[in-house]
């Protein structure tokens, strides 16, 4: 399922969002397969609570989601997942305009 937003959530946010390097390390950690924060933390080299306060902030813009990795024993926990697969920002008519593509995550 592919999702089209093209209305302006916030053009200077979305910009201020992927411009961060962490943020844009995880999106990309995520695109490929759900990891934890645990597991993010490691790849990304960056602190568990940064790699939360990054996400939290994605899960705002809908760029990632929260999934529930269920395991047998009954240890389970979520574990992220990119929802972002393109971004495009055009300027028309004095206007910036963004569009944000979504798809499925990676299960």
């Amino acid at each position: 399922m592919v999702q089209y937003v093209s209305e302006d959530p916030a053009v200077g946010d979305i910009l201020d969002l992927l411009s961060d390097e962490y943020a844009r390390d995880i999106l990309a950690a995520t695109s490929v397969k759900p990891m934890s924060a645990k597991q993010l933390a490691d790849q990304c080299e960056m602190s568990q609570p940064t790699v939360y306060r990054r996400v939290e902030w994605l899960q705002e813009y809908g760029l990632i989601e929260e999934q529930t990795q269920i395991e047998t024993g009954g240890n389970d926990y979520s574990v992220f997942a990119a929802t972002l697969s393109e971004f495009s920002l055009a300027l028309a008519d004095g206007d910036f305009e963004t569009e944000i593509e979504r798809t499925e995550p990676p299960a």
